[in-house]
């Protein structure tokens, strides 16, 4: 029951900014940071290329949660692991 409530306030975090500010722009910070720069320094040349330059947004959003799943199975998998090899020690141990 407990989990079920912690998903519920979960959801409700998440989906919030959704229902508040449906109009809003959720961009990245990197493309807010480089508006930046160029309303201060319109001059301003970047000393350094992307090595690799996504064709479109969606192929953009892929890699990105692709990069979010794959960290978060290797978390998964170091913590189960972790916790799988503390209770074998203590099952050896008793």
């Amino acid at each position: 029951m407990k989990n079920k409530w912690v998903l519920i306030l979960a959801a409700l975090v998440a989906f919030s900014p959704l229902l508040f500010l449906g109009d809003a722009s959720f961009l990245g910070a990197d493309s807010l940071a480089e508006e930046e720069i160029q309303k201060r320094n319109p001059d301003y040349d970047p000393w350094a290329d992307p090595l690799f330059e996504a064709p479109s947004g969606e192929v953009e959003s892929l890699l990105f949660a692709l990069q979010a799943a794959l960290g978060a199975g290797f978390i998964g998998y170091f913590i189960g692991l972790t916790k799988g090899r503390k209770e074998s020690s203590e099952r050896n141990e008793s």
